[in-house]
């Protein structure tokens, strides 16, 4: 099977393990080629293409607080503040 693997990250030149499961991972994706780089250099490139990411402020439907949220509300559908959210969540699993 597959053993973790020490690689050099070619963009910042610290060592990084590229473990037995996502060599896994890679294989069944049919990928050839080793990762490059770092996690954290692979999501600082992520980041920079995809540029700063916007948030917007609206009134959450539960508390009638101010929530910021990652998208642009829409009137027809309700929003909630990051504790209600996480509330409703833990409440629909049960």
């Amino acid at each position: 099977m597959y053993e973790d693997k020490t690689l050099v990250c070619k963009e910042c030149g610290q060592e990084f393990v590229f473990t037995a499961g996502e060599q896994e991972f890679y294989a069944e994706r049919g990928f050839q080629n080793e990762p490059q780089r770092c996690k954290a250099c692979r999501d600082a490139r992520k980041q920079a293409a995809r540029g700063p990411r916007e948030y917007f402020t609206a009134t959450c439907a539960a508390c009638g607080g101010e929530a910021k949220v990652p998208f642009e509300p829409k009137s027809d559908r309700p929003v909630y503040c990051s504790e209600c959210f996480a509330r409703m969540r833990e409440e629909q699993g049960r």
